[in-house]
């Protein structure tokens, strides 16, 4: 069974995520558990954990099917190490924020070496964080994203997806959301049936499907290998529909969420109906 749902607003406080959610005929979602453009966020108070909590029960979206995003400001391979230790505070910070709200996954971008340091060598710094963030929490699930490879960003390899959960301690704490518009942007094809079965193949042959825990469903407005993230509406891009098609269509992504991202968030109840009648 698939569940489909968007990125929805937590404005006015978490507890309304869900609410966010339901009205557009989500059966999963995807929140910020604090601004994602800011450091510091004024903690969770216990009333409003248990709002979030009461609202995600009404809405019957279940805790699996929820997959927070952190701070797009935390860069856990920062090549300075207290810039890094302040990412590592901060992301500390956000797991322990979905420990409070009872969730399963932190949604993360692997993070950027800057071009000071090498990709190698980045990756490393990523997995000395990820492990000590592990040390130091519990129960959550760290989801890695795959990146379009903008800039000096890791992660738009399988490879280097792979390198991270190898040098995790804990890989029961480990896994994977697949982003399609990053995807294609890094150079992986998915238009046609061909082209997505070996792109899949390659992804489970580095990585393992064991790993997915998530996806984010956008179209590109980037060309394929352009390394450039832009996301579309579902059909109104690059990939076009039959991407989208062979996913619901393949048990592999059944009881994972799959979110959209795209880039109207009016057209998330429609394109949501487009998905499930694929």
């Amino acid at each position: 069974m698939k569940f489909v749902g968007a990125h929805v607003s937590a404005a006015g406080g978490v507890s309304n995520a869900p609410l966010n959610a339901k009205k557009i005929g989500a059966k999963a979602f995807a929140l910020f558990t604090k601004n994602q453009r800011q450091w510091k966020a004024k903690p969770l108070t216990e009333e409003e954990v248990e709002k979030f909590k009461k609202n995600l029960k009404s809405s019957g979206i279940k805790t699996e099917h929820v997959l927070p995003h952190d701070s797009y400001l935390i860069n856990l391979g920062h090549p300075e190490k207290e810039k890094r230790k302040k990412s590592l505070k901060a992301f500390i910070e956000e797991v322990k924020r979905c420990e409070i709200l009872g969730l399963k996954y932190l949604n993360f971008h692997p993070g950027s070496h800057l071009r000071q340091i090498s990709e190698s060598e980045c990756i490393k710094l990523i997995t000395e964080s990820i492990n000590l963030t592990l040390e130091a929490t519990n129960g959550v699930t760290l989801v890695i994203e795959n990146t379009a490879g903008q800039g000096s960003n890791i992660g738009y390899r399988f490879e280097h997806l792979s390198h991270i959960i190898e040098l995790v301690e804990d890989k029961t704490r480990i896994g994977v959301c697949l982003d399609t518009c990053h995807l294609f942007a890094a150079g992986y094809d998915l238009r046609t049936q061909e082209a997505f079965n070996e792109t899949m193949s390659r992804f489970d042959a580095t990585v393992g499907f064991k790993y997915l825990k998530g996806m984010h469903l956008n179209d590109a407005k980037s060309s394929l290998g352009s390394r450039i993230d832009r996301h579309h509406s579902i059909g109104k891009g690059n990939l076009g529909i039959a991407p989208f098609k062979f996913i619901m269509n393949d048990s592999r992504f059944d009881n994972i969420p799959l979110i959209l991202e795209t880039i109207d968030p009016a057209l998330w109840p429609e394109e949501i109906k487009l998905l499930y009648a694929l």
